[in-house]
């Protein structure tokens, strides 16, 4: 049997508050796990999480995770 590939992650960080966010970028970040300012969550490199992430990319930072 060929060996699996390792998922690759990335790690998500809420930089900036949610005041003023409209809520579709509320839903969006806690969708993502991100509930405080400088909280991080791992999450699987995926076009799901890209696009919530990049949705709301003024708020949070996107960098690759081990």
């Amino acid at each position: 049997m060929p060996a699996k590939k390792k998922a690759k992650n990335i790690k998500i960080t809420l930089n900036k508050g949610l005041v003023g966010a409209t809520a579709a970028q509320k839903s969006n970040v806690h969708s993502l796990g991100l509930h405080k300012i400088h909280q991080s969550v791992v999450r699987e490199d995926t076009p799901v999480y890209r696009g919530m992430a990049n949705a709301v990319r003024h708020l949070v930072t996107v960098e690759e995770a081990d």
